[in-house]
């Protein structure tokens, strides 16, 4: 009985762990596969011990939600679904009901609230009862319908997804780069909708799939179909369902595994719900699962095959990531030899070695994997170099997860990245150039530093014979690279990607040195030290950065090229004044641009409340959001951006 109950204990930490690495980071630690594996091994035991943990995740819901953005709380709980693998349990499941069998879609679950006819919030799942908001990156879904023609309160859930045709272009636009955002739609959707700048979440082509009308001022029918009809005729896109009874739902359940595998949107299974609403509710919920609906996954047909080789490849990011070769197998279908292992932490946990027999699957029927490894021989030797510039490789680890990077800062696979960000809004703003747009122009050799952008003029002829890029595209994209030449100086220090210099620390660094190129060239350690907010470490990594031959460089360089504006201060109007901003912009473009404001009067920003705080900045001055409550309980004043304008007057 003891083992039993400690290898129970040991499975609610390993997948509490996963869950948090999952939900949280984006960073799964282990494959699907394997986590219903131990998870299934987990409620085995169980049910046979009797016994079941206050913190094992068969009763409750994912991990704490962790990250900069702001936080609210749900006004119903979003819990997870019963799962099964049994369409036998499906049918028992119906019983003599009717109920809609849908798609199961894989992405970032949203709650989207709207208030007379307009669109109020976006919050993320989080972790089913605190979620964050990401309002502004939710407008930037392509199929967001950001008015409707009701004028009440509707609250809906809906899965934020990437399309696979979507997802492919943009990995094959990256001359088939492994950055870990684009190891599956997934990852990449959650990267992106969670984006602090939601000009990045615009260029990713995310759409909203509505599968939950939550709440509604208007009696609704006491039909699941009805209801998405309605808000069908709202103009939002709902999830694809079909009306089952005991009947026809096994036959329905093998249209659907047809269907997934040329799906477009990525699925991880079904979901079974009652058509009578009042029904299902009347059913009321255990812990974790709600008793109106069932999850149906698929049952993964697994192959086995030998491992024949590790491939490594290095990122726009440095990570260089594990790529399992192996004996080609049919899967599903398709002929697969090659499935992405990750990180080396999926490598380790799978002791891999040459020459071993593998399982292999397809997640969502689509995407090979490695289910598990049958011989484990463990014998694969991590490099220690960089496969494209044979500069030094370490592992590093994030949040208990190892990555081998490159340590070669001007390593080519990071130009890209680096090329990104210097291109961006906030850095040199030059319009035209996205990171497919980059790719193509490392790959046809015409960039490989900062200053080569402008000298693009002199290749049109290569340039305009890109897909998709014509005249009017290039003639756009050398107005703004000439535009840049005139740029803020913390905007371009910011934009040379120094570690841990964002643009705030480079505006501290800039006003300390008067906004003069020179003084920034020369600043010593103990200067770059005593500024508030940088700190000796910080001020370290710069000193070392501008001790590197290639960097110095590529900055003198790029100095030819541009001039700086000189900074004119406004009455310093907010001096010694700190701001937090929360919720929606509505007199700015966006909030960079209000930060942009404040600090032109003297003030300061932060992303935290605390008693040192002068203002919060809320349009919602009545918003029950964590900042407002906490501002409130503070006795900090809560204003709008007119009553900040005001105060500049």
């Amino acid at each position: 009985m003891n083992e039993k109950l400690n290898r129970m204990r040991e499975l609610v930490d390993i997948l509490n762990n996963a869950s948090v690495h999952y939900y949280q980071y984006s960073t799964p630690i282990m494959t699907d596969f394997e986590y219903d594996k131990l998870y299934d091994e987990l409620v085995e035991l169980e049910n046979e011990t009797k016994t079941t943990f206050e913190d094992s995740p068969t009763i409750n819901v994912e991990a704490e939600v962790s990250s900069t953005l702001e936080k609210v709380e749900h006004a119903k709980p979003m819990l997870s679904l019963s799962k099964t693998k049994l369409v036998e349990e499906l049918v028992d499941f119906i019983g003599e009901k009717e109920g809609l069998l849908s798609w199961k879609l894989d992405g970032l679950t949203i709650v989207l609230t709207y208030k007379n006819g307009k669109l109020f919030s976006g919050v993320t799942r989080g972790n089913g009862t605190i979620g964050e908001v990401v309002t502004q990156n939710v407008k930037q879904f392509k199929n967001i319908p950001l008015t409707i023609p009701f004028d009440g309160t509707l609250i809906v859930r809906g899965e934020a997804v990437i399309k696979y045709s979507d997802f492919n272009k943009m990995n094959e636009a990256l001359m088939n780069d492994t950055d870990t955002q684009y190891k599956n739609p997934r990852n990449l959707c959650s990267g992106s909708v969670r984006q602090l700048d939601s000009k990045i979440t615009a260029q990713r082509n995310v759409n909203i799939i509505i599968f939950s009308l939550v709440d509604c001022d208007k009696e609704l029918p006491n039909s699941k179909k009805e209801q998405f009809d309605w808000l069908d005729s709202l103009g939002f896109q709902t999830v694809e369902k079909v009306l089952v009874n005991k009947n026809n739902l096994a036959e329905e359940v093998l249209n659907y595994k047809e269907k997934v595998k040329s799906y477009d949107i990525p699925s991880d299974g079904l979901v079974l719900t009652y058509d009578d609403t009042e029904y299902g509710l009347s059913l009321g919920m255990t812990n974790k699962f709600p008793r109106h609906s069932i999850a149906f996954k698929w049952k993964d047909e697994t192959v086995e095959t030998k491992l024949i080789d590790i491939d490594w490849h290095t990122s726009r990011t440095g990570l260089i990531n594990p790529v399992a070769i192996f004996e080609p197998v049919e899967i599903e279908g398709t002929t697969v030899s090659r499935a992405s292992l990750h990180n080396v932490s999926i490598m380790q946990n799978l002791k891999l070695g040459i020459g071993d027999t593998i399982e292999v699957f397809k997640a969502n029927m689509i995407i090979p994997q490695v289910a598990n490894n049958l011989t484990c021989s463990n014998n694969i030797e991590i490099p220690t170099t960089c496969n494209v510039c044979n500069h030094e490789a370490k592992i590093k680890e994030n949040n208990d997860v190892k990555y081998l990077y490159c340590t070669n800062e001007f390593c080519k696979a990071k130009l890209i990245k680096r090329l990104s960000l210097f291109t961006s809004r906030n850095a040199m703003n030059i319009d035209g150039i996205s990171d497919q747009i980059l790719a193509k122009l490392i790959h046809e050799g015409l960039v490989s530093e900062y200053a080569d952008l402008y000298h693009l003029s002199e290749h049109k002829e290569t340039i305009i014979n890109f897909e998709g890029f014509k005249d009017k595209s290039y003639q756009n994209m050398i107005n703004s690279i000439e535009k840049s030449r005139q740029v803020k100086l913390a905007n371009f220090i910011y934009s040379l990607g120094i570690q841990e210099i964002g643009l705030s620390r480079a505006k501290l660094i800039c006003e300390a040195c008067e906004n003069d190129i020179e003084k920034v060239k020369r600043i010593t350690l103990e200067e770059l030290s005593n500024i508030d907010g940088i700190g000796t470490i910080i001020a370290e990594g710069w000193i070392n950065t501008f001790n590197d031959e290639q960097f110095i460089s590529q900055f003198d360089k790029v100095l030819n090229e541009i001039s700086f504006v000189d900074e004119k201060k406004k009455d310093a109007k907010l001096q010694g004044l700190t701001f937090v901003i929360t919720g929606s912009i509505n007199n700015f473009k966006n909030r960079n641009e209000l930060v942009e404001y404040i600090e032109s009067f003297g003030g300061k920003t932060t992303s935290s409340v605390s008693a040192n705080l002068s203002y919060l900045i809320n349009n919602d001055i009545n918003s029950t959001s964590s900042k407002n409550k906490t501002a409130k309980q503070l006795g900090i004043k809560i204003i709008t951006e007119d009553e900040l304008i005001e105060m500049t007057k």
